[in-house]
């Protein structure tokens, strides 16, 4: 990796998390066109290298989030008790089943598009309020979290990005969805990671993480990530569910270009 590569990773790695961070979304779903299209890490290995990602970006939203004490709480525990195991069984999904990611696009797109118009005009019409709307059951999110742990481990995306939306969108505040969304995508990002590495001492290619070019996206991350978390509270819940709302459209609009291309 030059210095040039590097100095783009961390780039890409700060300005993308300081303005995802806030509404509890890694960044690494944007990451990842970064890395295939700009800095050339191959499929599989930009799975991988995507999650080391997570786990350097990941502590400094954290920190700043335990200090406030916006961990607290059983949301952060359900997620990650979903998400864990889910990201395993993808990621030995990957390695070994290779699944075709037009699918997933498509999935997604479908998926992001809608719920992140949705989110976004109800923010905007006050009428609809977000309170009418009632908060699925533990049950319901500990499965939700497993079946985007699965996602998470297969295509190397921190979960936030699903997570998010969809829990904000069944009334749960942006604050307290956020601090749990990225905890959960920091534990299964370790996981994934480590997985990946086990398994490249199993099989041939490029399965191993890139470790020079994740850390240097990661470390942009680390800052981007807490400067996020320290906006936050700063930001009224109104702003926060545009924002999300208009990260979700642009995760499947990204998503549904892919697919026409």
């Amino acid at each position: 990796m030059t210095w040039s590569t590097g100095l783009l990773g961390f780039a890409a790695g700060l300005l993308i998390s300081v303005v995802t961070a806030p509404v509890g979304v890694s960044g690494a779903v944007f990451l990842l066109p970064v890395q295939v299209s700009v800095l050339g890490v191959p499929s599989p290995a930009v799975t991988p290298t995507n999650l080391l990602y997570n786990v350097v970006a990941g502590p400094g939203a954290l920190l700043r989030h335990h200090r406030s004490g916006g961990l607290r709480g059983p949301l952060t525990r359900l997620l990650v008790l979903g998400t864990v195991p889910g990201v395993v069984v993808g990621a030995v999904i990957r390695v070994f089943a290779v699944p075709g990611p037009s699918v997933f696009r498509l999935l997604i797109a479908v998926l992001l598009l809608p719920l992140g118009g949705w989110l976004c005009l109800r923010t905007l019409h006050r009428a609809a309020r977000t309170a009418s709307a009632r908060e699925p059951s533990p049950r319901t999110i500990t499965r939700l979290a497993m079946a985007v742990g699965v996602a998470g481990g297969i295509y190397g995306i921190g979960g936030g990005s699903l997570l998010g939306p969809i829990l904000v969108g069944r009334g749960m505040p942006v604050a307290k969805v956020a601090p749990a969304a990225l905890a959960a995508t920091f534990v299964t990002s370790v996981v994934g990671a480590g997985t990946y590495a086990l398994l490249s001492l199993a099989t041939t290619g490029d399965i191993a993480p890139y470790w020079t070019l994740g850390l240097a996206c990661g470390l942009g991350g680390l800052c981007g990530g807490y400067l996020g978390a320290r906006l936050q509270p700063r930001l009224p819940e109104t702003a926060l569910r545009l924002l999300l709302g208009v990260l979700a459209l642009g995760i499947g609009g990204l998503y549904a270009i892919q697919i026409v291309r």
